[in-house]
């Protein structure tokens, strides 16, 4: 007999927290294309590219991923 852990239900949890997060930050960029699509293209393309990268370090998704796997928020 094994003494299998019981799986957490932390990682469940902060997956959808993650995709919720992710979803939200896409709505909030979504939602000013209509002033972005007035801007020439290539800046336009600048602003989205920072846009997909800023998002890691503006979501708490760090702190979220060490919840996920530690339990606690901080290292």
């Amino acid at each position: 007999m094994t003494n299998e852990p019981q799986p957490s239900w932390r990682k469940p949890a902060g997956i959808f927290l993650i995709m919720a997060l992710i979803i939200a930050w896409a709505v909030l960029v979504a939602s000013l294309s209509p002033w972005v699509g007035e801007w020439p293209v290539l800046v336009q393309a600048i602003f989205y590219l920072v846009a997909g990268i800023v998002w890691i370090w503006v979501l708490p998704l760090k702190a979220l991923l060490r919840w996920m796997e530690l339990g606690r928020w901080r290292g």
